[in-house]
């Protein structure tokens, strides 16, 4: 399984890869580390009395992030959109880049921040990429639901400012974004995409609800996990030129050891957030653990259970980390254990799995009792595709055929091959994770 399947891949590309990247924004990191915004701007290059544009959300004005965010740049002038919606679709980030031409012309502002959780997040790189190269989001979106035109001016200064610890969008190269007649998401993939910078600070994570703090915590562990069991970069096949190497590039001994630790980390972690969510310590450790799982699996390449995941949110409009959370059993820990089951195994132990006396495989078999054990600890997340949106075995079909016709950029980063039959077996074995 290559950047497309092997056996119908031209000759000339019948060669695997032998160089792997890894890029991202500049990272500033820390409790208040929001107080040094100014400095940011300036390290960027934006003149004093420059103009920009705050992208978030009415939740994230009204709890004063916004607002302490603004405070920060007595030497801008600021300007809020505020009209961030879940899951963003494509009109509504249509929205955002009609506000921006409205206040600013073709031109647009002199840079833009974007401040909340990854649907804020995504609006913020969406619009911003739109203003710089013309046009509409779907002239961006790949063929066939879009145009495919390729990014190719990067914009002003952005900088990114998660207020969860889970969706990894503040380094991300891609904005995801629903297409609602279509009942499908998209993502806009191109490294002119990503932000310039990405401020994380605890700080703005302690306002989240325990159910927000569990679904994304789950979110990050599932990068963390199918970033550290995708495939290795050099059994992908080669791309024909650097230019059009994906983003998602398989797995390298960088993004592993990222990995490692951002499973330890939430996965030791996570309880005392969703419990005790003025724990800034704990909130501390997780925006550290969901950081370094987006910078493994945003690089290495999600794979199945993300695939499987955008069907079912853009559907049913549930949160992404919570359907991560009931997949990523009958999926990741399960279907595609058989993979690898050493690797499965390595994965038990940095869970804390003890796997003494235990082969490989009754290790990989752990791990996955010991994820929904997990989530049952936290007790604020559904116990299947049941419990998250009434889905039955009627709609598997539809689900699986979605999975397989929309999301090969995600499924040619499974470790294991997957037929629309395997797609809806998984479904069906995801529907009760527990009784």
């Amino acid at each position: 399984m290559g950047y497309e399947r092997s056996v119908s891949a031209p000759e000339h590309v019948q060669a695997p890869e032998t160089v792997w990247e890894l890029e991202m924004p500049r990272i500033r990191f820390g409790r208040n580390a929001v107080e040094e915004l100014d400095f940011q701007f300036e390290d960027l290059g934006v003149d004093p009395g420059s103009r920009g544009l705050l992208v978030t959300d009415e939740n994230l004005l009204e709890l004063g992030h916004a607002e302490r965010v603004r405070e920060q740049l007595d030497a801008y002038e600021v300007d809020v959109y505020d009209g961030s919606e879940r899951e963003p679709s494509i009109e509504a980030v249509e929205d955002c880049i009609s506000f921006v031409r409205d206040e600013q012309g073709e031109s647009g502002y002199d840079f833009y921040i974007g401040l909340g959780g990854g649907s804020c997040i995504d609006t913020a790189k969406t619009t911003r990429a739109v203003i710089a190269n013309g046009g509409q989001p779907l002239d961006y979106v790949a063929q066939p639901t879009g145009e495919g035109q390729a990014i190719t001016e990067s914009g002003p200064p952005l900088v990114l400012m998660p207020t969860t610890a889970g969706t990894g969008a503040e380094i991300s190269p891609v904005a995801i974004l629903s297409v609602e007649e279509k009942e499908i998401k998209e993502g806009i993939s191109s490294d002119h995409i990503r932000a310039d910078a990405a401020v994380l600070d605890p700080t703005l994570t302690t306002t989240l609800p325990p159910e927000q703090t569990a679904k994304t915590a789950m979110d990050a562990l599932g990068h963390a996990i199918e970033g550290y069991t995708t495939h290795s970069y050099d059994s992908l096949l080669r791309a024909e030129d650097p230019a059009s190497r994906p983003v998602y590039a398989g797995r390298t001994p960088v993004t592993e050891m990222f990995s490692e630790k951002a499973i330890e980390l939430l996965s030791s972690n996570v309880r005392r957030a969703v419990h005790n969510g003025d724990d800034l310590e704990a909130r501390s450790v997780m925006l550290q653990g969901a950081l370094m799982g987006a910078i493994s699996g945003l690089t290495a390449g999600a794979s199945l259970c993300h695939a499987m995941a955008y069907p079912v949110g853009n559907r049913y409009h549930t949160y992404h980390g919570e359907t991560i959370a009931v997949l990523t059993p009958a999926s990741t820990l399960g279907y595609n254990a058989a993979s690898d089951p050493e690797r499965f195994a390595d994965l038990a132990e940095m869970f804390g799995v003890d796997t003494t006396g235990l082969n490989t495989r009754e290790a990989a078999d752990a791990l996955k009792e010991e994820y929904v054990q997990l989530q049952r600890d936290l007790n604020v997340l559904p116990s299947g595709l049941a419990e998250l949106a009434g889905i039955d075995e009627g709609d598997v079909g539809w689900l699986a055929s979605q999975t397989v016709e929309t999301q090969e950029r995600l499924l040619r980063c499974n470790p294991r091959p997957v037929t629309e039959e395997d797609v809806e077996a998984i479904f069906r074995d995801a529907l009760y994770n527990w009784e």
